[in-house]
């Protein structure tokens, strides 16, 4: 019987999983689930926007996958610390799948990006979905007027969404109270989202854009002159060229550029061929605008500073331009690509693949692709692996791994826990007239799983 830990229970260690005791090459195999957190569903839990609740609604489909017969969930066990190496680890398993992600979000590099209220948005979903690391994390939204969101992807359109949302509209969802709070309290009324290209060339998809421009009480807008820049709007034979999603997402900013903003009580604008250069400070040392430059396009695809610059008032930044993966201590890191270097999912060490380690997801193929692009990822993983199947499982293995993690002095959280705190999370809910409500922080969450098991 082949042993296996797929250490992330977002959607690549999850498909990985599925695969792994799904096919009938090599039967039997058992496959534990690690994660540093107690809870499962990775960014599916905690990236997933909270009123987002059909992408959310995943969480069933891996919950299915988690509760099968030869999976297990092991939460609250952190890998590459010094109470389980990755050496040790895969001492204890016959393969090691890592699906790790990329946690780390890219800066931008300019002056006073240190500035108070300038935030990563990933600080800032961690914050509203009630990621266990975030606790204490600060924004002092009744201070703010104006945001300045810098990025044209997902994420970005995630963020200026919430900032822009009203409480009625986030009460029915899950996000932790305290955020709901801040949020009700904020004194946001305009969101500026930037991007150094032009429409054409968003990371956004349409529906997300879409979304933007119907939320209730608040004026979406975009300047025709920063549209009429973008050669692919201009140009209709140009835009014909276009991938499918960026014809959509230019036809949904005309409709922008026609609408009246009217008495909104709130205002997104969407800005676009502008380039960060500095963040502004105001005399009490916090962040009081952004200067960006305008930039054009330069004929190739990419654009071109103009040395025309621009001044908008903030008093919070958030920067939601990529994500990186990060070093796990004892794996080989491609810092360039910001990858584990890999063959077909083999780890490689020197050049050569190494036995029994294997990695998918973001980790291994960098930030790239939806939730479904983690599954033909994490099949090519898992073919590599059963591959390797017959060579690995002539090592024997020291007893049940779940022994040896106790024993180096570790508190996995089984699915009973995980069960224990969605009923805790249902009960705070229910306490605060809402539905279920994300408990934040890492002594709630394993005391709820403790009282559970």
């Amino acid at each position: 019987m082949l042993r296996v830990a797929v250490v992330g229970s977002g959607p690549s260690g999850v498909y990985a999983a599925q695969t792994l005791v799904q096919q009938r090459e090599v039967p039997g195999i058992r496959v534990d689930v690690l994660d540093r957190l107690p809870a499962p569903y990775g960014l599916v839990r905690y990236g997933v926007a909270p009123d987002h609740e059909k992408i959310k609604s995943l969480q069933g489909s891996l919950r299915t996958v988690l509760e099968g017969e030869r999976i297990r969930f092991l939460g609250n066990v952190e890998v590459g610390g010094p109470q389980l190496t990755t050496e040790r680890l895969l001492e204890l398993y016959h393969a090691v799948v890592y699906c790790v992600g990329a946690a780390r979000d890219r800066m931008l590099g300019i002056p006073g990006e240190e500035l108070a209220g300038v935030h990563s948005a990933t600080a800032f979903v961690a914050w509203y979905s009630g990621h266990p690391d975030a606790e204490g994390e600060a924004f002092d939204l009744p201070g703010v007027g104006s945001a300045v969101v810098v990025g044209a992807g997902n994420v970005a359109v995630d963020v200026t969404r919430m900032l822009a949302r009203g409480e009625p509209e986030l009460a029915p969802t899950d996000m932790p109270q305290p955020a709901l709070g801040a949020l009700a309290d904020s004194g946001v009324k305009s969101v500026s989202m930037v991007a150094r290209r032009g429409p054409s060339q968003g990371k956004f998809t349409t529906k997300e854009l879409r979304e933007l421009g119907t939320l209730p009480g608040v004026a979406a807008v975009v300047d025709p002159a920063e549209l009429a820049l973008d050669p692919a709007y201009t140009d209709q034979g140009t835009a014909a060229a276009l991938p499918a999603v960026a014809r959509r997402n230019l036809e949904a900013l005309r409709g922008w550029a026609e609408q009246d903003p009217g008495d909104a009580r709130r205002r997104i604008a969407l800005r676009f061929y502008l380039r960060p250069v500095e963040v502004l400070g105001g005399p009490d040392g916090r962040v009081a605008g952004m200067r960006f430059e305008r930039t054009a396009p330069d004929g190739r695809g990419g654009v071109a500073g103009t040395g025309v610059y621009e001044d908008i008032e903030a008093q919070l930044v958030l920067r939601s331009v990529g994500y990186q993966g990060v070093p796990l201590p004892g794996l080989p890191f491609d810092p360039a690509k910001a990858t584990v270097p890999h063959a077909a999912g083999r780890v490689m060490r020197a050049g050569r693949a190494s036995v029994g380690e294997y990695v998918a997801g973001w980790i291994k193929r960098g930030p790239t692709g939806v939730i479904g692009t983690n599954r033909p990822c994490a099949k090519e993983t898992a073919s590599s692996l059963l591959q390797d199947a017959g060579a690995l499982a002539r090592r024997e293995l020291p007893g049940d791994p779940l022994d040896a993690l106790r024993a180096a002095g570790l508190h996995p959280v089984q699915w009973p826990g995980w069960l224990a705190i969605e009923a805790a999370e249902a009960d705070l809910g229910r306490s605060l007239g809402r539905h279920s409500v994300k408990i934040p922080d890492w002594t709630g969450l394993l005391g709820a799983a403790a009282a559970g098991a």
